[in-house]
């Protein structure tokens, strides 16, 4: 679906990427400030000349054979770190124009034998409003608006601009804890509900969790790693990244159980169940998980009388170490790994090695789980190709 690869010298740094992602979804560009994600957004929007490029969207070269179309003309709707609506609009107006920018598209696709259908005729005003919770808000100017929710009049302009992918630059790094959490679910309606490719540009490792499909780690210009998120997080790429608070385990599984008397919900990961708190879980819903490894402990034998109600039953397959005191622990749960800190001392006094069978402990209240929508093969989403 995507193929970038990409070369720019600028005051001192280099960027040189290559990126290949065949599968529609989100993509995080994910990284340490400056590592040169809003850069590469910015080549990818057009906005930036680069010194070697080639992009494809969907097999659609933006950038080819020393041939690149204008920004205008790239079908990309761009959503930065700030709402940038226009002032003299209401919200109304802010929208509007997005529409207006969409029937731009069509004859200039349709010179280049595209030939698309009008994109502002699959996605119009009654599907954005209701999705983002635009609604209440038409009438207002934008001095009227908090922070969360210009960025969703942004993120609706967007999308009613008719774009084959959605760009998005750290749209929650201006906003505080509070309207993040008021954005992010809307960013995954967007993701669930709207077959629109997006590149999701962050810093802040809660976001990518909640919202990646697969995730591109950069640093100093460079590509470290890319691949799916349960993949990576147990790189050693993304520790040096997110800090050892933040290390562990990323799960995908399936719910097959919802307690409605206490709100847990039964997640099967691997040859083993869990029970977590998931807001709204829906039986044969996915599920991601995360398992931090500063919350899991490990027994060798099986722990009885307990209050951790999660017991997972595994075999060691690595442990490395992780400083001078510290050991990381590997263990396969049946098609799946979960990460577990302990002190070396506890390494040694367990003797903890490859192949050793392993209970695994972790609290409920400890797991951090997202839902995901899973269509069925005959459901309907919107198409924005």
């Amino acid at each position: 679906m995507f193929s970038i690869r990409a070369r720019k010298h600028r005051d001192g740094f280099v960027l040189d990427v290559a990126i290949q992602v065949g599968a529609p979804g989100v993509v995080a560009l994910f990284g340490r400030s400056g590592c040169g994600k809003t850069t590469l957004a910015n080549i990818i929007a057009g906005l930036l000349p680069a010194d070697e490029v080639h992009i494809e969207i969907d097999g659609v070269p933006l950038d080819a054979n020393g041939k690149s179309l204008r920004a205008e003309h790239r079908r990309i709707g761009y959503v930065f770190q700030d709402a940038r609506l226009f002032p003299h609009l209401d919200v109304m107006g802010n929208l509007r124009y997005g529409e207006k920018r969409a029937k731009r598209f069509v004859p200039h696709l349709h010179d280049l034998r595209m030939n698309p259908p009008p994109a502002a005729s699959r996605i119009t005003l009654d599907m954005v409003a209701p999705l983002l919770g635009l609604e209440p808000l038409l009438s207002r100017r934008v001095n009227q608006l908090s922070g969360g929710e210009r960025q969703r009049v942004a993120l609706g302009r967007a999308l009613l601009s008719g774009p084959r992918l959605l760009l998005l630059d750290e749209p929650l790094a201006s906003l505080d804890a509070a309207r993040r959490e008021e954005v992010l679910p809307y960013l995954e309606k967007l993701r669930d509900e709207l077959a629109i490719p997006m590149i999701y540009v962050s810093h802040q490792f809660e976001e990518v969790l909640r919202l990646a499909t697969h995730v591109v780690l950069m640093d100093r210009g460079k590509v470290l790693s890319q691949g799916t998120l349960d993949d990576l997080s147990l790189h050693p790429e993304l520790r040096a990244i997110v800090g050892s608070d933040a290390v562990g385990a990323v799960l995908h599984g399936t719910v097959t159980a919802v307690d409605g008397g206490t709100g847990l919900a039964t997640v099967r990961i691997g040859d083993n169940s869990l029970r977590i708190n998931l807001r709204d879980a829906k039986v044969g819903a996915a599920v991601r998980v995360q398992l931090l490894a500063r919350d899991i402990i490990l027994a060798t034998s099986r722990p009885e009388n307990l209050s951790v109600r999660n017991l997972m039953t595994g075999t060691v397959s690595r442990v490395v170490a992780d400083d001078a005191d510290t050991d990381l622990v590997y263990v396969d749960i049946g098609g799946a790994h979960v990460l577990s800190r302990v002190t070396r001392a506890a390494s040694i006094a367990l003797d903890l090695r490859v192949g050793l069978p392993i209970w695994v402990l972790v609290k409920s209240v400890s797991i951090r789980g997202h839902a995901f929508f899973e269509a069925p093969p005959s459901a309907s989403r919107t198409p924005l190709s």
